[in-house]
């Protein structure tokens, strides 16, 4: 899966089959806030939808960010995931 940052829009986003799948953001200093996750009509299953976030996380910890989840399906998937919360800001609990 390729995922690639749209800066201008602020979004992650990846082509599927049945359209463009995205991570919209917002960033302030050393923090991105994921404030919404738009799938596909086609592409909502789990699989898919937790390949993407994984991808997305990589990319935000290789430039050495906090990440701030907003999103319900992003914020679910942290809490599944325990490994993703050392992305989080000092002090914030999920």
């Amino acid at each position: 899966m390729e995922v690639t940052d749209n800066s201008f829009l602020r979004q992650f986003e990846t082509e599927t089959k049945s359209g463009l799948a995205k991570i919209e953001y917002a960033q302030q200093e050393r923090k991105i806030f994921l404030t919404k996750l738009v799938l596909p009509d086609n592409n909502g299953d789990n699989g898919f939808k937790e390949e993407f976030i994984k991808e997305v996380l990589s990319i935000i910890k290789d430039r050495n960010v906090s990440m701030m989840p907003t999103s319900p399906d992003i914020v679910s998937f942290i809490r599944k995931n325990k490994r993703y919360r050392s992305m989080l800001p000092v002090g914030v609990r999920i």
